[in-house]
């Protein structure tokens, strides 16, 4: 967001005069080379400037509709009461699931069964996902909701992501991600994460690098204010917006890509539980990427390939869903956990039960059972997972707002509350440069020429080598050095002062 240069005065908010000026930047700067901090500040304020005035608006919206998000869950858990909660029996004993589930099919014998999740807690539902249901987006699933201790079907609505997020959190969801308009509405939401961290870390450096006396909002008035309310929010939320940026990327279409090419290359993917149990068959589809829910893969247990009846998915030599259940208890799965029948109904592939519980601390066990005698054939603990896919699933869960439950959404609803003030701030301060005109002046070129040759080539080449794995960053960055470049020889031509 727009900073204060060194040049601007502090104290009561009035602007002085402005001082005459030699024509061209080159004149105006000290003859030689400065060093170190002093050679780069301006460079750093200049990029914060034009950073925070052209990204800002991009990241207001993210702000406000991650604001948004994070007080879905609550909404979602208030809206959807009639189909989430039902009253606790009287002897708390639920029906067996294979009875729970052939009421979903009954009332809605359309579709396939791809996942069950049954109820977690006393007084929830049990969830029964059905896939190709016809009306419904096919990378989701129809949840149907069945009382356990009765086996009523509550209701149906349609679920996304593997966090189960219902046609109201989905819906802001995608406002966030791409503003309902798909695949070329999610390049203004990497935007904003590949600039997110630089526009931070150069507010960050810009408030350290200033005397400590100018940091203080008492007794201030004016811009020297707005600048001081500006960096000291800047400064408490910079680790959160640091976080938000860089999980973010792990959801975009370009910089994501990166990341997961770079995860792969050095073995540090995410594993799944082996659900083949004929050697060479064709390993099914286990569920949703660590992605899903918040812009990534398809719907929870998606296995479109499944074949299940109306008798709640049972075939022939098959256990059932409930010693399939009983079984992974065995293994220590406690619940939430998500029941995804054999992609293979020939008896090729196994069952995979699967722990969904993504609040701290993250259980995240899988276990497959043979359908035909309930044995586990393999399991796969969370503890097991490469250390990369581990704070992938952190962040990702993190920047959900699921690793810490309801704090983890205070603290999201306060990173966004803080963001857009930021970003109002960083206006006001740019409109209060104006002395007089309804704009404010911009920060002057030619502040990369101070810079020693040292300190300016490694980091431009590491400017480059970021802008190839963060096309958004990159491309941006070069278009904006390209205009500036032409405007700033016209301007010199003409005799013009360098302003932007």
């Amino acid at each position: 967001m727009p900073a204060e240069p060194t040049t601007l005065a502090e104290g009561d908010g009035r602007q002085p005069p402005e001082p005459a000026r030699p024509p061209h930047a080159s004149q105006a700067r000290p003859a030689g080379k400065r060093s170190g901090w002093a050679s780069l500040r301006p460079l750093v304020l200049r990029l914060h400037f034009y950073a925070g005035l052209l990204i800002a608006p991009f990241l207001l919206v993210a702000a406000t509709t991650g604001l948004l998000y994070a007080c879905s869950y609550q909404v979602e858990k208030y809206v959807y009461a009639d189909e989430l909660r039902v009253p606790v029996a009287d002897d708390r004993r639920e029906l067996p699931l294979e009875r729970q589930v052939a009421a979903a099919r009954e009332a809605h014998p359309e579709g396939k069964i791809s996942a069950v999740r049954p109820a977690p807690e006393e007084g929830a539902t049990t969830r029964v996902l059905l896939s190709g249901v016809p009306g419904v987006d096919p990378d989701r699933t129809l949840a149907v909701f069945v009382n356990p201790y009765t086996a009523e079907v509550r209701g149906a609505l349609e679920q996304y992501g593997s966090s189960g997020a219902l046609p109201l959190r989905t819906w802001i969801d995608e406002l966030h991600r791409d503003l309902h308009l798909g695949e070329p509405g999610r390049l203004y939401s990497e935007l904003a994460a590949s600039w997110l961290w630089v526009i931070a870390g150069g507010g960050l450096v810009l408030w350290y690098g200033r005397r400590r006396a100018q940091r203080k909002v008492r007794n201030t008035t004016g811009r020297r204010r707005t600048l001081s309310l500006h960096g000291t929010v800047g400064v408490w939320t910079a680790l959160g917006l640091f976080i938000l940026s860089a999980t973010g990327l792990t959801w975009s279409t370009y910089a994501g890509q990166s990341v997961a090419d770079l995860r792969e290359a050095i073995g540090q993917t995410t594993p799944a539980v082996t659900a083949t149990l004929i050697p060479g068959a064709e390993q099914g589809p286990e569920g949703a990427g660590e992605h899903a829910g918040h812009g990534g893969a398809s719907g929870a247990g998606t296995s479109a390939g499944t074949s299940a009846g109306s008798d709640g998915g049972k075939r022939p030599a098959d256990v059932g869903l409930d010693a399939v259940l009983k079984s992974a208890r065995a293994q220590g799965l406690s619940d939430p956990v998500e029941i995804v029948p054999p992609a293979e109904p020939s008896g090729a592939s196994a069952y995979v039960v699967k722990q969904i519980q993504r609040t701290w601390p993250v259980q995240q066990d899988s276990v497959a059972v043979d359908p035909a005698n309930g044995k586990v054939t393999d399991v796969l603990r969370f503890d097991d997972y490469p250390v990369l896919a581990k704070l992938t699933r952190w962040g990702i869960d993190a920047h959900a707002g699921t690793l810490f439950g309801v704090v983890n959404q205070l603290a999201l609803a306060a990173l966004a509350l803080g963001l857009i003030l930021l970003i109002v701030w960083g206006y006001r301060m740019w409109w209060q440069r104006g002395r007089g005109s309804s704009f404010g002046r911009p920060i002057a070129r030619g502040a990369w020429q101070d810079v020693p040759a040292y300190i300016l080539v490694p980091l431009m080449a590491a400017i480059a080598v970021l802008g190839y794995f963060v096309p958004l960053l990159g491309i941006p960055l070069a278009a904006f050095l390209v205009v500036d470049v032409v405007l700033g020889e016209v301007a010199h031509r003409r005799g013009r002062r360098t302003y932007a």
